[in-house]
């Protein structure tokens, strides 16, 4: 076995591109030596140093700390170290766990999708649900998009996975009456009851009873199906509490096939 090796070979032999490793050395995390011809040359030693700096890279530790770490290297400083290793690992695993078990939520909503039957009135019952809601007059697609971004953008400390968290658009029912075609008043993110206490919510989706119905396809649909709803909620006698909303289960955050959309309308109503 050598006892010194090239940077193109400690290039290659770590993974670690030949400007990092000039980087490293005017950190002065590793200071390899010259030979005759002024090749830098890196001994056993410079290799456990790269072992160091790589696991701890991988761990988001700054070029500082492990500066210091090395010019310090002892077996309490060691100890000190692997603690801190084992706290930021703790922190990896929760993240790691709380983004599998967004996914897993994600996988059973797009398979139960697939079951769902589209055109069917149905009445559920839902508690109190609240929400992150941006006011905005929106007429177009790009809009829509846009106006949910922004609230992103201004709530992401809350959504840490956007593409999963589920929203919806709300219509004036009055301005529906009146012959108004796909223009909506506001967009909102809806999350769980057991959320209210981790979110500054701003909007509530009251709890009670709201007629249902879903589509899939393209949103041209909107305007007709809303009114079918409100149709069909006063043809059974049912009191109309509120404006009419959209609740975009698949859409372009999941695939590009507009057939595959599916979308949920529900209006608030107490049965008289």
């Amino acid at each position: 076995m050598k006892n010194d090796y090239k940077i193109n070979e400690i290039s290659k032999l770590y993974g670690i591109g030949v400007d990092a490793l000039r980087y490293y050395e005017k950190l002065g995390l590793l200071v390899p030596r010259r030979d005759g011809n002024g090749y830098r040359l890196y001994s056993l030693q410079d290799m456990y140093k790269l072992n160091i700096i790589r696991d701890l890279r991988q761990l988001d530790f700054t070029m500082q700390q492990i500066k210091a770490y090395l010019d310090q290297q002892s077996v309490e400083n060691t100890l000190e170290l692997l603690l801190t290793e084992q706290e930021m690992i703790k922190e990896q695993i929760a993240k790691l766990e709380t983004t599998q078990r967004i996914i897993q939520g994600r996988i059973k909503v797009l398979t139960d999708a697939s079951k769902i039957q589209t055109g069917v009135f149905c009445i559920k019952t839902y508690p109190d649900r609240p929400c992150l809601q941006l006011n905005t007059r929106i007429t177009r697609d790009e809009e829509m998009d846009y106006a949910i971004k922004k609230l992103h953008q201004k709530h992401k400390s809350h959504i840490p996975d956007f593409g999963n968290q589920l929203y919806g658009a709300s219509v004036s029912l009055e301005e529906l009456k009146h012959g108004v075609k796909d223009v909506f008043n506001s967009v909102f993110f809806i999350f769980d009851p057991d959320e209210a206490r981790t979110i500054d919510y701003d909007y509530m989706l009251p709890a009670g009873e709201y007629l249902s119905l879903f589509y899939r396809g393209n949103y041209r649909q909107s305007y007709e199906k809303m009114l079918e709803v409100v149709a069909y909620a006063n043809e059974k006698g049912l009191c109309v509490m509120g404006d009419p909303f959209e609740i975009y289960e698949i859409d372009n955050r999941d695939t590009i096939i507009t057939a595959q959309f599916l979308t949920e309308i529900q209006l608030r109503i107490v049965k008289e």
